[in-house]
């Protein structure tokens, strides 16, 4: 099924989980497994089936953090399944001394991307060690490899992400959910200026998920004040749209049918970036 606008769509924030907790032991970030990921499980013919219905062409699948941590086994053994399809977007943590190794060793199963956990459900609160010097060789490393780095943390971060976005200007990074800001003031978004201060660093990406969806609908806040403030800071070719699914509890093709209506106010080359360009170009292995 096509989605409603024809335009292609690459989904850069999904996930996969396995209902076999044997074959695929769960080793949760914070040490407890998250609800979404106990109750939705999604094997990636579960996956591609949704996406088929919603009319999403590819994706960026996400390691799912609060499941596995940062063993991607699942999502390595997915993307044999579908490798016209997929890309793998693994988790690390910085900090351990096997980092770069497990990089490349993740890379070499066919993930082209990085995440880094510092906040979410099962580790509340943002972490603290994301300009930790120790974690300076896998920064570089990711720039070397071409691996777009995906954050999942929080505005209280973005203090420390500034340390890393001027010392590794090669390295892209990519904000889940925007980092998370508080827009529901409304415009001029006041409250979200250190995302509009990250602006001016290229290196640095957006996701827009459902969760950004939500907000910009949500107070005093508009999809048609907010997005178009969000593309003249960044440009379109600095915004992706990820779904959340099946984290998001919905589905994916009203998650696809929501992000369009908000996305409407914008022009279609606008559209087209957030929809599918900006993920070719950080992931190209999914032209």
């Amino acid at each position: 099924m096509a989605n409603k606008t024809g335009l292609e769509m690459i989904d850069v924030h999904c996930h996969v989980v396995s209902p076999d907790r044997v074959a695929y032991p769960l080793a949760p970030l914070g040490g407890t497994q998250s609800d979404w990921s106990s109750e939705r499980p999604t094997t990636p013919q579960q996956l591609i089936a949704a996406m088929d219905q919603a009319g999403v062409t590819k994706a960026a699948v996400v390691q799912a953090s609060t499941a596995y941590g940062h063993d991607s086994s699942y999502l390595a053994d997915s993307l044999i399944h579908y490798p016209k399809r997929f890309t793998g977007v693994f988790s690390v943590d910085p900090l351990d001394p096997a980092a770069i190794n497990n990089m490349e060793s993740w890379a070499s199963k066919g993930m082209t991307g990085m995440r880094v956990f510092t906040t979410g459900s099962t580790m509340p609160g943002q972490q603290t060690w994301l300009d930790d010097e120790r974690a300076f060789p896998v920064w570089e490393k990711a720039g070397a490899m071409k691996l777009p780095v995906a954050m999942q943390m929080t505005a209280q971060g973005i203090p420390l992400l500034l340390t890393l976005i001027k010392r590794f200007p090669d390295t892209n990074f990519l904000l889940d959910h925007l980092a998370r800001p508080v827009i529901n003031d409304g415009p001029p978004y006041a409250q979200a200026q250190s995302l509009w201060d990250l602006a001016a660093y290229k290196n640095v990406y957006l996701k827009l998920t459902s969760r950004t969806v939500e907000h910009c609908q949500a107070g005093k806040a508009t999809a048609e004040t907010f997005m178009p403030q969000l593309v003249e800071a960044f440009g379109s070719h600095r915004i992706m749209w990820g779904s959340n699914f099946p984290a998001h509890n919905d589905t994916l093709e009203n998650i696809v049918d929501e992000t369009l209506h908000v996305l409407a106010c914008l022009g279609r080359a606008d559209q087209a970036n957030i929809l599918a360009g900006t993920a070719l170009s950080l992931y190209p292995s999914l032209a």
